[in-house]
């Protein structure tokens, strides 16, 4: 079984970074993509960002572009989002997921980390 853990999250202050990390542990395991996605409360849970296995390339919520990079090493199954110049609106909980090579969504999810910005 493989498994996503989150880290990296926290309460900062608006214009301020962070760097989310995910790491997959478990059974060795293929994916189409890797992304990330968050929930605030009382909403529903939005896509941020994601990255393919294959080549790398990159996609962005507009919310996202221009602020968040989502990056990976795939030697250690790792992938990162930093998110700079933050916003109270960027407050949620943010979760890692991976895209299974055969799964048709997004399959496999992390507990998610709490992003807290205040103005």
């Amino acid at each position: 079984q493989v498994q996503l853990a989150e880290s990296g999250g926290g309460s900062v202050q608006a214009g301020d970074s962070l760097r989310l990390s995910c790491a997959a542990s478990g059974r060795p395991f293929s994916y189409d993509a890797m992304g990330w996605f968050r929930q605030a409360p009382e909403k529903d849970r939005e896509f941020v960002a994601s990255i393919r296995y294959s080549g790398g390339s990159t996609v962005y919520a507009d919310s996202a572009k221009g602020r968040f990079t989502i990056s990976r090493e795939l030697n250690k199954n790792v992938i990162y989002l930093q998110m700079n110049s933050l916003k109270p609106d960027d407050s949620a909980v943010y979760y890692c997921a991976a895209h299974q090579v055969g799964s048709h969504q997004y399959n496999i999810w992390g507990q998610g980390t709490q992003v807290t910005v205040s103005a």
